[in-house]
C-alpha cells in the first residue's frame, strides 16, 4: 500500500522535467506512488515522462489527457490516488529527497490531516528561503496560510469525502482549493524546513502581470459563496474580511500595478477598490488591522487617493520587498 501519492501536472515542461522527476524517484519515503498527468503536452516532456514510467513501474503511473490546465490536470489524477495522503508539484520544480518521508512520519507521528512545509524560491541568480510560523489554529492559518498546493500532504479522505477539487479555468486555483480546505481539517502539522524548490521562470505565471491577476477576487467571492452555503461563514468572517482587504490593498495590488495596459490597470484599480468597500464596507474596524505590524499600518492609513498613489509607486517598487526591507532595518 502507498503512502502518498504525488500528483504531477505536465505541461511543456522539457528543459525542467528530468530533475523534478529524479528528485520524485529518490524519496528516502519507498511507499510513494507518483502520478503523472501529461496535460497535451507539445514537446518532448511527455515522452521523458514516459521513459520514466517504464523505468520505475512499481512507482509512476503516467496518464495522458487533452489540455485543460493545471487545475484540470491536477483533478484527472486524484481519482488514480491509492496512497493515505496527496501531494501536489509542479512538473518545474523539486523537491528533496527526505521531504515525503519526513512529512509522512510527521503526519502519523501527530495524527495529522494536513502537514506544510517551507520552501524555497529558487531564482536563476538567488535563492530566498520563505519560513512562517506554525498555525496554532484553522482561523490563523486562514489568515497566514501560504495558499499554494505544492507544499502540503493532505489526508486523502478529506479531499475526496468533501468533493474538493482544483477550480478550472481561473489563474488562483490553489487559493481557492486551500481555503476550501481549511474547514474540514482537524489536526494541522507543521515543518520548518525549506523541502520544495520552487523554481521561477521567465514565463511562469507568477511573473506575467496582465488583466487576468484580477481573477483572484473571483477565486475569494467563489470561497465567500461556498463559506455561506456550508453555513460556515459567520465563523470566519472577520478572516474572510482581512484576508480580502490584504489581497486588495498588498498581495494582488502589486502585480495589478505592473500590468504596462494603463487603462486596464486604472480600470482595474477602480473595481477592486469599489468592490473591497461594497462587500466590506467597515473592513477598516477588522480587529486584525490593529495588530502592529508594518503592513497593517500601511492598510489601516490607506483612502482612495493614497491608492491611486501606491498604484504609481508600486508600479515601480513592490510592496512585499519594501516591507520586507523595512522589518530587516529595524532589526
Amino acid at each position: 500500500m502507498y503512502k502518498v501519492s504525488v500528483i504531477v501536472p505536465i505541461y511543456n515542461v522539457e528543459k525542467y522535467i528530468k530533475k523534478c522527476l529524479n528528485s520524485l524517484v529518490n524519496q528516502t519515503l519507498q511507499e510513494i506512488q507518483i502520478i503523472l498527468v501529461n496535460d497535451g503536452s507539445k514537446d518532448k516532456s511527455g515522452e521523458i515522462a514516459k521513459e520514466y514510467a517504464q523505468m520505475y513501474k512499481n512507482k509512476i503511473l503516467y496518464l495522458e489527457k487533452e489540455n485543460g490546465g493545471l487545475s484540470d490536470a491536477r483533478n484527472y489524477g486524484i481519482p488514480y490516488a491509492e496512497g493515505e495522503y496527496i501531494a501536489f508539484i509542479d512538473s518545474d520544480d523539486y523537491i528533496d529527497e527526505n521531504a515525503y518521508e519526513e512529512m509522512y512520519d510527521k503526519a502519523k507521528k501527530e495524527n495529522s490531516d494536513y502537514v506544510e512545509c517551507d520552501f524555497i524560491w529558487e531564482y536563476p541568480n538567488k535563492n530566498k528561503i520563505d519560513r512562517y510560523k506554525e498555525y496554532t489554529d484553522l482561523k490563523e492559518m486562514f489568515k497566514n496560510v501560504r495558499v499554494v498546493a505544492w507544499n502540503k500532504l493532505i489526508k486523502k479522505e478529506i479531499i475526496l469525502k468533501n468533493n474538493l477539487y482544483f477550480p478550472k479555468g481561473l489563474r488562483y486555483e490553489d487559493v481557492e482549493f486551500t481555503y476550501k480546505l481549511i474547514p474540514y481539517l482537524n489536526k494541522i502539522s507543521y515543518i520548518s524546513k525549506p523541502f520544495i524548490h520552487y523554481v521561477q521562470r521567465d514565463n511562469s505565471i507568477i511573473n506575467n502581470q496582465n488583466a487576468r491577476n484580477a481573477e483572484i477576487f473571483e477565486v475569494l467571492d467563489n470561497v465567500i459563496k461556498y463559506y455561506r452555503e456550508k453555513n460556515i461563514y459567520e465563523d470566519y468572517k472577520e478572516e474572510i474580511e482581512y484576508t480580502y482587504a490584504r489581497y486588495v490593498l498588498c498581495r494582488s495590488f502589486t502585480r495589478m500595478c505592473k500590468i504596462r495596459d494603463k487603462n486596464v490597470k486604472k480600470r482595474l484599480l477602480k473595481e477592486v477598490w469599489e468592490n473591497l468597500n461594497t462587500k466590506f464596507p467597515k473592513w477598516k474596524e477588522n480587529r486584525f488591522l490593529k495588530e502592529k505590524n508594518i503592513k497593517n499600518l500601511y492598510m489601516r492609513t490607506i483612502n482612495y487617493f493614497t491608492f491611486k498613489c501606491y498604484s504609481c509607486v508600486f508600479s515601480i517598487v513592490n510592496i512585499e520587498k519594501f516591507i520586507w526591507k523595512v522589518k530587516k532595518w529595524k532589526r
